[in-house]
């Protein structure tokens, strides 16, 4: 017999006070959301242990995915956060204050910036996204290899009808 969970228990309640309801979604969605909430707090904690805000974090990865020399424009850095401009400058200026990222004239534009990824600011990502897949594993830890690639798999195909 498979375990309950608090999901589960939800879901008997109503179908007992709803039977004329298809509660199928709730068994999915419900479920992620939870797992969210655990996700949302293992990457709070990872980010605080490396001294990084979840802010800071969306740029400072996007820097960081980008390849030496860890450089990328205001634009660029946008698309990536898909945040506004003036939020965007508002991260970058606060960045450049704790020194994680410095701004240099872009040279194939004389008129353009690039954001580039400080030391320090590598250091911290690095450190980061190695405690940060350390509590994603361990998370995932109930799951098979092959559990999780069917997960993932099955997660994507949803995620592509969203992102269309």
């Amino acid at each position: 017999m498979q375990e309950s969970d608090e999901v589960d228990r939800i879901v008997e309640a109503w179908g007992a006070q709803r039977p004329d309801l298809d509660f199928s979604p709730l068994e999915v969605l419900s479920r992620v959301d939870r797992l969210s909430r655990h996700l949302d707090r293992a990457r709070r904690e990872a980010f605080r242990k490396s001294d990084i805000e979840p802010w800071e974090w969306d740029v400072l990865s996007a820097l960081r995915r980008a390849g030496d020399p860890f450089r990328l424009s205001p634009k660029q850095l946008l698309q990536q956060t898909l945040v506004s401009s003036g939020t965007m400058t508002n991260r970058i200026d606060r960045l450049v204050g704790r020194r994680l990222v410095r701004r240099e004239a872009d040279p194939g534009d004389g008129r353009g910036i690039l954001v580039i990824l400080t030391d320090d600011g590598r250091l911290r990502v690095d450190a980061a996204i190695t405690r940060l897949v350390d509590a994603e594993a361990a998370l995932l830890n109930a799951l098979s290899r092959s559990d999780r690639d069917r997960l993932a798999s099955l997660l994507r195909k949803l995620s592509l009808g969203f992102d269309a």
